[in-house]
């Protein structure tokens, strides 16, 4: 008897600046190669990462989701199963944007980290620079009240400080329901 192939879908991983959304996918995505579940992991802020932004859209929001849905589309044409998700979902209203983007059914996951961790990660990211650094620092607690106004996740993952991305990974892994084996 044959197993069936699992449905694609996808996870965003959301939360603050510096909450370590992209450190998490790609651990997410170690735990789903040790199982071999074809999967890819897309950097939301990679796929925005242009100059100028339009007024009216500062994060390249619409750039992001146009670029999402044809990366997405290719990975899953490709074979992934599972499409891991790095950025941040500001405001829940844009959720079936995201997911229409991704091309299989969302599951949104926050990581909910102290600020006072999130400012000694930033400072050692940004150290060197200072602007950068005071932008980052503002930016991570005015976005950290934007997510706790919105609600918009479907789980919240605690960050302790120090706690390594594997078991981050795991525990979202869990919290979403995706079985690895190790979940």
């Amino acid at each position: 008897m044959r197993t069936p192939t699992p449905s694609p879908a996808a996870l965003l991983i959301t939360g603050t600046v510096g909450s370590g959304k992209t450190t998490t996918a790609e651990a997410v995505a170690a735990l789903l190669r040790e199982e071999a579940i074809p999967h890819a992991v897309v950097d939301l802020d990679a796929l925005g990462d242009a100059w100028p932004s339009p007024p009216d859209d500062p994060f390249h929001e619409h750039l992001v989701l146009a670029n999402l849905h044809a990366v997405a589309r290719n990975h899953l044409a490709a074979g992934a199963l599972r499409l891991v998700l790095a950025g941040v979902l500001e405001d829940p209203a844009h959720r079936p944007l995201y997911e229409r983007a991704a091309g299989a059914p969302l599951t949104v996951c926050r990581l909910r980290v102290d600020l006072s961790h999130v400012h000694d990660r930033l400072r050692r990211r940004h150290g060197g620079d200072r602007d950068a650094l005071d932008w980052h620092l503002h930016r991570s607690g005015e976005l950290d009240a934007v997510l706790d106004a919105a609600g918009g996740g479907d789980v919240e993952v605690a960050v302790a400080a120090g706690q390594a991305p594997s078991e981050v990974a795991l525990a979202v892994v869990r919290a979403v329901g995706w079985d690895t084996g190790r979940a």
